[in-house]
């Protein structure tokens, strides 16, 4: 198990430091030129994998429904908008913006679908991100004055 939380720890910083390299190409080009080198190093990397590794082209995936590719589209939205982000507020902030919007999302995901919770445990969650992400923004703000 240690081995899993070891690899998740790593996909954590090389997830930060992707944004952060796309954030500070995003200031020296534009957000959209950011997204396209990440989607274009990416596809050459995992292609060589998939190539080295095999499973490149998994069956069924000719049968997937068509929704089932638009994880693409939407991710280079979401890396062109968090290049565009990380340059007008920062790592930090948009790491907070990021957490908070997939918590929050998820748990109306699963109030949307009807998975059973507890609405006071999920709320609960909800007012505690909100709060710190409140409390992370009037420390910012009291200490640059």
């Amino acid at each position: 198990m240690t081995v899993f939380i070891l690899l998740a720890c790593l996909g954590g910083v090389l997830v930060g430091l992707s944004r952060q390299l796309n954030g500070r190409l995003s200031i020296s080009t534009t957000p959209l030129v950011a997204s396209f080198w990440n989607h274009a190093i990416g596809f050459a990397v995992l292609t060589c994998l998939g190539l080295f590794a095999g499973g490149l082209l998994p069956a069924g995936a000719a049968e997937a429904p068509w929704y089932a590719y638009l994880g693409g589209s939407i991710g280079v939205v979401f890396v062109a908008a968090g290049s565009w982000v990380i340059a007008r507020i920062g790592a930090v902030n948009s790491a907070l913006l990021i957490i908070g919007g997939q918590m929050v999302t998820g748990v109306a995901f699963d109030y949307i679908s009807a998975v059973p919770a507890s609405f006071w445990a999920n709320a609960a969650g909800i007012v505690l991100i909100v709060g710190g992400m409140m409390i992370s923004r009037r420390r910012k703000a009291s200490g640059s004055q």
